[in-house]
């Protein structure tokens, strides 16, 4: 599978594929501030498709790490295992619509060592899904438990430190909205502002109105005007809120060919919600880097 799937293609899979080829489908719609995606899902979902909760399964509670620290490797396998993935399953993720919050489940599930054609993000997510006339169920989903393993170490991580060489030496885009990064809002992190030296990659302008991402050539000249290469150039990181829209970057590089699956671009997981927790930290503020 490529890294984005339309409904029409994932339909055909879950319709025509053997019981063990047949796609795990996660659900992990959520917002910033709420309400919880679990009463979307209970209220209708895809049939056969499991909720994950960003908050309490895709993340480690929060703290020093962030707002969304990675999980760790158990949290992830438990929530994995209950969702009935296992080592050889395919799995694709959807969120409301934008793909923003599924590409933080891709993103952990090649952390967690499957591999790039076995983990796909549908485009357009839930809203797509329900615009293609396609089946929705309040039935509650029971797969047979899986057995995945998580072996992290899959995808490329940074730290602060590490954020702030590539900053100063590379590329780092941040994935928030303009206005987040020149520091006129900052509603749930302690300042305002960003890591100096980063460009303003909003992961939002990657997606159309419809919620479907952007053809590949239209990404790829996005993210090469701020310096990502296909070939050679800098090297480049992401960051955002807290790690999760960032995601959508590294998924966007993937999605655009400027970076095979074998060299995807970094995540600084913490993400600004580290960043700005530690008072020694510099921010700066307006639209230049």
């Amino acid at each position: 599978m490529p890294p984005l799937i339309t409904s029409s293609d994932l339909a055909a899979l879950l319709d025509t594929s053997s019981s063990a080829e047949r796609p795990v489908v996660l659900d992990v719609r959520w917002r910033l501030g709420g309400p919880p995606g679990r009463a979307d899902h209970d209220r209708a979902h895809l049939p056969g498709a499991v909720f994950l909760d960003l908050d309490t399964e895709l993340a480690d509670p929060p703290g020093p790490a962030g707002r969304h620290p990675l999980p760790t490797p158990q949290r992830l396998q438990d929530a994995l295992r209950r969702a009935g993935v296992h080592d050889d399953s395919r799995v694709v993720a959807h969120d409301d619509g934008d793909g923003v919050v599924a590409a933080r489940a891709w993103w952990l599930l090649r952390w967690a060592g499957l591999p790039a054609g076995r983990v796909a993000v549908l485009d357009g997510g839930f809203a797509a899904w329900v615009a293609a006339g396609l089946p929705t169920t309040a039935e509650p989903s029971r797969p047979e438990p899986g057995d995945v393993t998580v072996r992290p170490g899959g995808m490329p991580v940074l730290d602060a430190d590490g954020a702030a060489a590539l900053a100063r030496d590379g590329v780092l885009l941040d994935a928030r909205a303009a206005p987040r990064y020149r520091g006129e809002t900052e509603p749930v992190d302690p300042r305002a502002g960003h890591i100096p030296g980063a460009l303003n990659a909003p992961a939002a302008d990657l997606v159309g109105p419809d919620g479907r991402w952007l053809a590949p050539e239209v990404v790829a000249q996005r993210l090469a005007a701020l310096g990502v290469a296909a070939e050679g150039g800098a090297d480049v990181a992401a960051y955002c809120g807290s790690g999760v829209t960032a995601a959508a970057l590294v998924l966007a590089a993937e999605h655009a060919r400027l970076r095979p699956p074998e060299q995807p671009i970094a995540l600084y997981s913490g993400s600004w919600s580290n960043w700005s927790a530690d008072p020694e930290r510099p921010v700066a503020t307006g639209a230049a880097p």
